[in-house]
C-alpha cells in the first residue's frame, strides 16, 4: 500500500493511460478489419493472428536486445505460469471477438467491453486490495441488474458480452501479476500459442480449407497483416497495465466499446431494439456512476486517496 504517487510515479501512470487509450482506439476499429478477411473463418484468422504476431515480434525482441529479458521471465516459474494463463485467456478472447464481429454480434461485443471496467474494478478489490468506495459498489450492483434484465428479456444469458468482458479483465489482471514488460510478455504468449496454430494451419492446408494464398495476393497480405493489427494494440495495452492501476485502465475501455457501438449501428446496421437499448442504458448508468466517483476521488485531499499497486 502506498499514498498518492510521487511525481515520477504520476508520470509513469500518465504514460500508462496514454498507451492504453491508443490501444483501445485500435480495438474499437478492429471489427472493420476482420470483415475484410472473408472468406476466412474465425479459427483460421485466429491461427494466422497468432503466427504473424510471433513472426513480427520475435525479430523485434532479438534486435532490440530483449532476448535476455525473455529468458529471465521464462526462468521464473511463477512468471512462466502466469504468462501461459494469459496466453490461454487472450487466445480465447481473440477467437470469440473475431467470431462475434464476423457474425453480426458487434453490439454484443460492445456491451461486453462496456462491462469490462466493472470486472476490472471487482478484480482489483478482491485480489489486489484496491479499496472500493460506496459509488463503485453501486455501479457494480447496477451492472448486475443489467445482466439480469438482458437475461430475462432475451430469455438467454448474454454470454458473448460476459465472456469477452471477464476474459479480458482477467487477462489484464494476470499480466499485471506477471509484471513482465509488454513486448517480452506478448512474444512469450504468442510462442505458447504458435505450435497449436501451426498444427491447425497445416491440417487446413492439407484438406484445402486454408484460404491463405487461395484468394489472391490482397487476401494473403491482409491475413499477414493480422500480426500488425494484433501486436500494436496489445503492446500498448501491455505497457499500460504495468504502469497504471487496473481501475484507471478499466475506464479507458469506454473508448473501444463506444467505437464498436457506433460501428455496429451505423456501419453494419445491427438492430437496436427497445430491449437492447434498455440493457445498454442500465450499463451506461453504471458507467456514469463510476465516472462521478472518479471525479469525486480526484477532488479528494491527497491523504484521503489511497492507491493499491
Amino acid at each position: 500500500m502506498s499514498n498518492v504517487p510521487e511525481p515520477h510515479r504520476r508520470s509513469e501512470v500518465a504514460q500508462g493511460v496514454f498507451y492504453g487509450a491508443f490501444a483501445y482506439i485500435g480495438w474499437g476499429l478492429a471489427p472493420l478489419f476482420w470483415q475484410l478477411l472473408h472468406p476466412a473463418g474465425a479459427p483460421e484468422i485466429l491461427a494466422d493472428r497468432v503466427i504473424w504476431s510471433f513472426v513480427l515480434l520475435a525479430p523485434l525482441v532479438y534486435f532490440q536486445g530483449r532476448l535476455p529479458h525473455v529468458r529471465t521471465a521464462l526462468a521464473d516459474r511463477r512468471k512462466r505460469t502466469l504468462l501461459f494463463i494469459a496466453a490461454l485467456l487472450i487466445g480465447g478472447n481473440w477467437f470469440l471477438f473475431i467470431w462475434a464481429t464476423m457474425n453480426g454480434h458487434i453490439l454484443d461485443t460492445s456491451l461486453g467491453y462496456f462491462s469490462t471496467p466493472l470486472f476490472s474494478t471487482a478484480l482489483g478489490y478482491f485480489f489486489l486490495k484496491e479499496r472500493l468506495r460506496p459509488l463503485q459498489w453501486v455501479a457494480i450492483a447496477i451492472a448486475g441488474l443489467a445482466v439480469v434484465y438482458i437475461t430475462l428479456e432475451h430469455h438467454s444469458f448474454p454470454w458473448i458480452g460476459i465472456t469477452l468482458a471477464s476474459s479480458f479483465a482477467l487477462y489484464g489482471f494476470v499480466k499485471k501479476l506477471a509484471g513482465v514488460d509488454a513486448i517480452e510478455s506478448l512474444v512469450i504468449e504468442t510462442a505458447y500459442l504458435s505450435p497449436v496454430a501451426l498444427i491447425f494451419l497445416g491440417y487446413w492446408s492439407i484438406t484445402g480449407a486454408n484460404t491463405f494464398g487461395e484468394h489472391g495476393i490482397s487476401h494473403a497480405l491482409l491475413m499477414a497483416s493480422c500480426g500488425v493489427i494484433t501486436a500494436v494494440p496489445l503492446l500498448l495495452y501491455g505497457a499500460a497495465v504495468v504502469r497504471a492501476p487496473l481501475t484507471y485502465i478499466g475506464f479507458l475501455q469506454y473508448i473501444s466499446s463506444s467505437i464498436q457501438f457506433f460501428v455496429g449501428i451505423y456501419i453494419f446496421h445491427e438492430t437496436m431494439n427497445l430491449a437492447r437499448f434498455i440493457g445498454f442504458a442500465i450499463t451506461w448508468s453504471a458507467l456514469v456512476v463510476l465516472a462521478i466517483d472518479a471525479q469525486r476521488a480526484r477532488r479528494m485531499p491527497a491523504h484521503e486517496v489511497i492507491e493499491f499497486d
